[in-house]
């Protein structure tokens, strides 16, 4: 049906006021740069490939029992390692390897983490309640390795001494000076390994634990 002649001039003066306002009739008005970056369809982007980085190994010295005397060997773990960790190895015993070669422990394994505080030369672990009282040998085997780990960390000292503070407040103590040597040695299956740790009986104080001796507490 025709639109009568009387719509006409309605519909013309519909269309008067967009033309007024500028805006265009027909066609398509373009703004601003063309798109970059966009992929055609079906095409997905790829994923980046970050090359991962190399982590370093690091020999942790630790000190063991065999027929009862201390061992010195170094354990070759990635990552650096501070005294804490360091620590935290030892009251994890010795590997499968370590084992296979008859070393033991004395030390129970660490319901939770000694606190260590350095000064200088000078370093105090105190364990928790959970440790219990150390034999003589455990005393040793924790301070010789938290000795020899200090003196890795700044090899200027010369020398550490270690109290080790037990629960109750008994305190026993060991310089780096007094630790059996060897613990330079690797696990047998490490490269470059020289043998086997050298075993190295703890020296008789008199006191049952070398550098300060027990005190009750």
């Amino acid at each position: 049906m025709k639109p009568s002649a009387r719509a006409c001039p309605l519909l013309i003066a519909a269309l008067l006021p967009l033309s007024a306002c500028g805006i265009p009739e027909t066609g398509v008005v373009e703004a601003g740069e063309p798109a970059t970056g966009v992929l055609d369809p079906g095409v997905t982007s790829a994923p980046s490939e970050s090359v991962p980085e190399a982590v370093p190994l690091v020999k942790v010295p630790l000190y063991f029992v065999e027929d009862g005397s201390l061992v010195a060997v170094d354990r070759t773990v990635p990552g650096s390692t501070d005294l804490g960790s360091t620590v935290l190895l030892l009251f994890n015993g010795p590997d499968g390897q370590e084992r296979g070669r008859g070393l033991t422990t004395e030390l129970p394994p660490a319901a939770a983490a000694p606190t260590i505080r350095t000064d200088g030369t000078g370093v105090n672990v105190q364990l928790p309640r959970s440790a219990g009282i150390l034999t003589d040998t455990a005393v040793d085997q924790l301070a010789c390795t938290v000795a020899v780990a200090r003196l890795r960390q700044d090899p200027a000292l010369g020398s550490a001494q270690v109290t080790v503070e037990q629960p109750g407040g008994r305190l026993a103590g060991r310089s780096s000076d007094d630790c059996p040597s060897g613990a330079d040695r690797e696990t047998p299956g490490d490269p470059g390994d020289p043998g086997t740790a050298e075993t190295v009986p703890a020296p008789d104080t008199g006191e049952g634990v070398g550098g300060t001796g027990g005190t009750g507490g």
